[in-house]
């Protein structure tokens, strides 16, 4: 899978674009094809998606909230369960304990209409994390990221 990159990688920079998820891999900005968060609970997180996906993610200014992994229904998107502190989760608690960068990339639709692609917002830092009840009253990880300056 390759070595960890903690911040930018290559001469990409924010607001490139990438027109699905394979593309992004073989850029190696966010090498999983499928995992929203690219990282380990021992190193911290390089990189995630924004795709959609939760229920309880916000993206704002200046402010990040992304909601941990876990507990979704594939099919309506809503929490079904409680998230638990396995996997990419303890990558991101991980990231907040280093400080280090991690690159955050977004589903958006096209400028032409085409099909949704994927911009790259930056690199931020995991500022905070709590867990409790989330929209759907389930227990779910929140980690709020903001931009690295």
């Amino acid at each position: 899978m390759g070595q960890p990159v903690f911040g930018h990688v290559g001469s990409y920079r924010p607001g490139d674009t990438f027109r699905n998820r394979i593309e992004l891999a073989f850029s190696g900005v966010h090498r999983p094809r499928r995992a929203v968060v690219c990282g380990t609970q021992a190193l911290g997180a390089e990189s995630i998606v924004l795709a959609g996906q939760y229920e309880d993610d916000e993206f704002g200014e200046p402010e990040i909230r992304y909601s941990g992994n876990g507990g979704r229904d594939p099919k309506t998107g809503r929490q079904t369960t409680d998230q638990v502190p396995t996997g990419t989760n303890l990558a991101l608690l991980k990231s907040e304990e280093t400080g280090q960068p991690v690159r955050v990339l977004r589903k958006v639709p096209a400028e032409d209409g085409g099909p949704d692609v994927y911009r790259y917002e930056g690199l931020y830092r995991v500022v905070g994390s709590s867990y409790g009840p989330g929209k759907s009253c389930f227990r779910v990880f929140v980690f709020r990221l903001r931009n690295f300056a």
